[in-house]
């Protein structure tokens, strides 16, 4: 992305973690925000700074990891995360998550790529407490993507429309960057 943290590069004059914050604030709550840089970078938005709990860098599901945690702790039965690399999510995207949770309690987004294929996000997705032992076993077996431990617990699907474009566009690239600043 050219330096810097990712989640604090602007787009239409806002941060990446703004926009996303700005899109999931009405859908759910409480919010945090998963990050192993340093803390003092967010603390102007007034979330719960959630680290990884899984030792070295095990990525995305390391997260999902510690915020099943932090959830647990608060009692919550679920969690939703999304990437801050995915600034247009829909503003109904919890509740289509939750309406398409599978047979485990898992949901991930879908949208239909440029050949009308449906692909998962499956950084965007819906993760139940309950699963969270059985993520971290997987986390220790080695298993470090989203969309391979979803798979193996047959989630849901929650489709979503391309048009205009598809919110789930993955900005990591300034070139990404300044094709989204098209689209606000």
């Amino acid at each position: 992305m050219g330096g810097g943290n990712k989640a604090l590069r602007l787009l239409g004059g806002e941060t990446l973690l703004s926009r996303v914050i700005t899109r999931l604030r009405d859908q759910c709550a409480p919010l945090a925000l998963n990050t192993n840089t340093d803390p003092e970078l967010f603390t102007d938005y007034d979330l719960p700074i959630i680290s990884d709990t899984y030792p070295g860098f095990a990525g995305p599901l390391a997260g999902v990891l510690a915020a099943m945690e932090w959830a647990q702790s608060l009692g919550m039965p679920a969690v939703v995360t999304v990437s801050v690399d995915t600034p247009f999510v829909p503003l109904d995207l919890v509740h289509r998550l939750r309406e398409a949770a599978g047979r485990h309690g898992i949901a991930l987004a879908a949208s239909p790529d440029e050949t009308g294929r449906v692909q998962d996000h499956p950084t965007c997705g819906l993760w139940p407490v309950a699963l969270r032992d059985d993520l971290y076993a997987a986390i220790e077996s080695g298993l470090l993507r989203p969309g391979m431990y979803a798979a193996a617990h047959d989630p849901g699907r929650a489709i979503f429309t391309s048009q205009p474009f598809d919110p789930f566009i993955n900005l990591n690239t300034p070139a990404d960057l300044v094709g989204a600043e098209r689209l606000v």
